[in-house]
């Protein structure tokens, strides 16, 4: 019996720190992935594989590698990994390349990717919360740091099938029934701590060892649930800000060697995903009539460093 067997084909749209890690593991276990990437990644994994560079394992894993989005075809699972800036072009390329069935699951940060990949070329995408600290410090090369769990929601034949798949390749994916409050959850931490990280340098345990930096965060988290509450939005266990600020504090000592992707983007002098973290939350607050003055400061400094404001 062949290892590939009774896996699905599975594409990955945009191969870096999140689509490596997890397509990584997927084709670790066994299952038949390509991965869409850059030149200097194809080319990479081409001659040597993949190096997944993790805290259980070091070890270079064979997979297919593409630098033409066309490579999709005939994927039962499209893992989308781009940066939120890509979300409209991206859908639109992908929109005919895909097969009849086949699930788009948004591994992406912020919490209106799905709408955003429906409005651009009515793709029903399914949403998930990702919880992963890893980077690419060299092409074809990930380095993980810590955690590598998924959320999916709610709970249908798609979901069940997703979370089967990762449970399969020792992924722990878990179903809510609320996967609204699950994204604005993660939303909070990356309002948090995503910035900070990325205008101080600093890793996430440096912010939490610095009591001035964690007041940031701590007017910063009570700005974004104020929003939540305004949106309508159910956050189970963080109705308390107290509870709140304790979740900000354990996401950043659980990565505390960790840099934010926000940082990570800014000193390779990418384009950052701010737009939908603190940027969304500015916005957002503006429709709803909710002041949000630290987070509208945490994304304009980021523009500005990103050299566009």
């Amino acid at each position: 019996m062949s290892q590939q067997e009774n896996w699905p084909k599975i594409a990955v749209v945009g191969a870096g720190a999140v689509g490596g890690y997890f397509g990584g593991l997927l084709a670790r276990a066994g299952a038949p992935v390509v991965m869409i990437g850059r030149p200097a990644f194809v080319e990479t994994v081409k001659k040597s594989g993949l190096f997944l560079d993790t805290l259980r394992f070091q070890e270079s894993v064979r997979v297919e590698a593409s630098t033409e989005l066309s490579a999709v075809r005939g994927s039962e699972i499209v893992l989308f990994c781009v940066k939120t800036t890509d979300n409209a072009a991206t859908a639109r390329a992908l929109a005919p390349l895909l097969a009849p069935g086949a699930l788009v699951l948004s591994m992406q940060n912020g919490v209106d990717n799905v709408e955003q990949i429906r409005a651009a070329a009515e793709i029903d995408a399914l949403p998930a919360v990702v919880y992963v600290a890893a980077s690419v410090p060299e092409p074809g090369r990930v380095k993980h740091a810590g955690r590598g769990d998924l959320v999916v929601g709610p709970e249908n034949e798609k979901t069940k099938r997703i979370a089967a798949l990762f449970s399969r390749a020792q992924v722990p994916c878990r179903i809510s029934e609320n996967i609204d409050g699950e994204l604005w959850t993660k939303l909070i931490w990356n309002c948090a701590l995503n910035a900070v990280s990325a205008l101080g340098r600093a890793k996430y345990g440096q912010i939490a060892a610095s009591a001035d930096a964690m007041k940031v965060v701590e007017t910063t988290v009570y700005e974004v649930l104020a929003v939540a509450r305004a949106a309508g939005i159910h956050l189970p266990g963080l109705e308390d800000p107290r509870a709140a600020m304790a979740g900000a504090l354990k996401i950043a000592t659980q990565l505390a060697e960790a840099f934010s992707s926000t940082a990570q983007d800014l000193n390779r002098g990418k384009l950052t995903e701010i737009d939908s973290l603190n940027g969304f939350i500015s916005r957002r607050g503006a429709e709803l009539g909710v002041s949000t003055p630290m987070n509208h400061a945490l994304y304009a400094l980021v523009k500005l460093a990103e050299g566009r404001s």
